[in-house]
């Protein structure tokens, strides 16, 4: 019997976002709505599980901060042409609804959302033209694809993992879309890592 958190969808979410819906109850809140109560005793094991689940959507929704930032720092550095700075803000507008997403997951689950730096240490530096911009971009785009890839198994909820893998086909497109934009293969190899 899967005991992890059951998470009921949102009508007002898209189909896609409903994994992460707005209303969430522990296995063992719905065996003790159900008078269950020995069933409610028994999910007390899967306690670590459910911490362990906030802790992996926490470290998800801080590396989704992180591109929000970067994409903030790459639309205001001038750099990024007509052609670019559009893409740029879509991509930032997908990592906003992310976060939004995996926040409201962890808060339902009792966690506290982790929260956004004051300042992040990007390499502004090295960025001198719309290439390096999106080469800065494509990198944490690839970071994203590979973190979320390592988190999908690890979730005890199924639901869960459903909503990072979903998450994770968005940070691959990105990724794809960016090296197509820096004239790279988009899909380099048959597989992820």
């Amino acid at each position: 019997m899967n005991r992890s958190p059951l998470i009921l969808p949102s009508p007002a979410l898209p189909a896609r976002r409903r994994g992460l819906g707005l209303a969430v109850l522990s296995a063992t809140a719905v065996a003790l709505l159900g008078g269950r109560d020995a069933l409610a005793a028994a999910t007390k094991a899967d306690a670590r599980q459910h911490e362990a689940d906030v802790r992996i959507l926490n470290t998800a929704l801080a590396a989704e901060y992180e591109a929000i930032a970067a994409y903030q720092v790459g639309a205001e550095s001038g750099l990024l042409g007509s052609g670019a700075l559009p893409l740029a803000r879509q991509f930032q507008g997908h990592h906003k609804e992310h976060a939004q997403a995996i926040a409201a997951a962890v808060q339902k689950m009792g966690g506290t959302p982790a929260q956004a730096k004051a300042q992040y240490g990007f390499p502004t530096d090295r960025l001198k033209a719309e290439a390096d911009v999106l080469r800065f971009a494509a990198g944490l785009e690839r970071g994203a694809v590979s973190a979320y890839l390592g988190a999908v198994p690890l979730f005890a909820d199924r639901n869960l993992a459903q909503v990072a893998a979903s998450i994770l086909g968005d940070e691959a497109m990105h990724w794809a879309v960016l090296r197509q934009a820096l004239g790279e293969a988009p899909v380099p190899s048959a597989f992820m890592s």
